[in-house]
């Protein structure tokens, strides 16, 4: 109610402004998170820590041309963002949302007079809008209450840090985090929505060090809604063993010369592969701005995976094969209600992820506009679903690689059961590449 009052009343003078705003949006994410974590069967730190964050959004001009249109800069643009006060105090909240309003409108008349001087409207890109038409919704969705005892997770973290603990480790950091993430979305257009999650995550870290002085890693993690789904002790315990034996082995391995030959990722490395090299491919805004390599950009209707393999972004989907997901979510953060999104059937392309921005041939928003707190709302992935029509068993697969490994004549193969770090580049003037650092490869 506060955010709706303060939209109203600053909408209504900055719409006689000079450029007039047409469209403002609030959001505010409140996370309430706590932490525990423990090395070799000590306590590190167990705290808590609660905050709440407004993003605002001003635009400018019209929808068919305003600050937002992409001109040469950076595409992620910065939000005018702040943080509140986390009581539901009236007066400080409403003035530091003016406060903020304030600076967006200014930020964003600077830019739409910039973007105005130095768009260029005759390419293909200046022909598409800047901001869909959307139906203005309400709705209301709330995070489930989770019990969550610290002293008790305290004990426990510290009894599984224990068992990390063996010969040949420098050190092994058991942790756990749970959080719970509310979210408040008004515009000027009508929509008001809030909706909630909850999260908790176990990871297990070992480090060691290699004879020759590399540093090694080893890591596992579990996810769930709450703190509640996550395994047994048993089998938390033995996954911080495992995770210790697995780097001590390291140690003794040899290291891998450079090399190029047969290989098969993990189910976990090849997600990550996934993500990196194809879902930021097809996010919306990279088809428009000209400063992307625009991979998939005019491989529409074509074929661009095997006639097996299908994509899938679901947002509603909460799990997958009896495992809480982490993509999902009930709104986006334009206030969109979720929605799967069918990417490639078949191994061909039918369509992008979409935000508020249109894109050629793709003039509404399919639910995927997000954003990181201090940044704008662009079209990110959601939960990336890989279907198959083609399966096979593991031995399978371990019998073809080495078929595959005598027809190329080459000495071995590789399996990549654990990466980290991925991360691509899409940039036109960059490689277009995608890079990660494996942590346990098998010959």
């Amino acid at each position: 109610q506060i955010l709706s009052s303060e939209l109203k009343r600053n909408l209504d003078g900055l719409s006689k402004a000079e450029p007039a705003a047409y469209y403002i949006s609030y959001e505010v994410t409140d996370v309430d998170s706590r932490e525990i974590s423990a090395s070799l069967g000590s306590l590190l730190s167990s705290s808590g820590q609660r905050r709440r964050r407004l993003d605002c959004s001003v635009r400018v001009g019209s929808p068919e041309f305003d600050n937002y249109r992409v001109t040469g800069s950076d595409r992620q643009i910065q939000s005018t963002s702040a943080e509140l006060p986390i009581e539901d105090d009236e007066a400080a909240i409403r003035r530091i949302v003016w406060r903020e309003t304030d600076r967006a409108w200014r930020i964003a008349a600077r830019r739409y007079v910039n973007a105005r001087s130095s768009a260029n409207l005759a390419t293909e890109a200046a022909k598409t809008a800047d901001f869909s038409a959307e139906k203005p919704i309400t709705g209301s969705t709330t995070a489930a209450e989770f019990k969550f005892n610290a002293q008790e997770w305290e004990n426990r973290i510290r009894k599984h840090s224990v068992t990390a603990g063996v010969f040949g480790i420098i050190t092994s950091t058991v942790s756990l985090n749970v959080r719970r993430d509310s979210r408040t979305f008004v515009d000027s257009e009508g929509t008001a929505v809030s909706h909630g999650r909850n999260f908790a995550r176990w990871g297990v870290v070992s480090r060691a060090k290699a004879y020759d002085g590399q540093d090694l890693v080893t890591s596992e993690s579990f996810e769930a809604a709450d703190p509640a789904g996550l395994p047994k002790d048993e089998v938390l315990a033995q996954t911080a063993r495992k995770t210790a034996d697995t780097v001590v082995n390291l140690v003794k391995s040899q290291p891998v010369d450079p090399y190029v030959g047969p290989a098969i990722l993990s189910g976990k490395a090849a997600g990550v592969f996934f993500h990196e090299i194809f879902g930021h491919r097809i996010e919306g805004h990279r088809q428009k701005d000209e400063g992307e390599g625009q991979t998939f950009t005019n491989s529409l209707d074509k074929q661009v995976l095997p006639p097996f393999l299908s994509v899938l972004f679901d947002p509603t989907r909460r799990t997958a094969a009896g495992v809480d997901l982490n993509g999902w979510y009930d709104f986006d953060d334009e206030g969109r209600p979720a929605q799967p999104v069918q990417v490639v059937e078949k191994g061909i392309l039918k369509r992008f992820l979409v935000s508020r921005e249109p894109i050629k041939g793709f003039p509404a928003s399919n639910a995927h506009g997000r954003r990181q707190p201090g940044y704008e709302a662009i079209a990110r992935q959601s939960n990336l679903i890989v279907e198959s029509a083609k399966r096979t068993s593991d031995a399978e697969l371990r019998r073809l690689l080495i078929e595959e490994i005598v027809r190329q004549g080459k000495p071995y193969g590789l399996y990549f059961e654990s990466v980290t770090g991925g991360y691509t580049t899409t940039r036109r003037r960059g490689v277009q590449a995608f890079t990660v650092i494996p942590l346990v490869v098998y010959r």
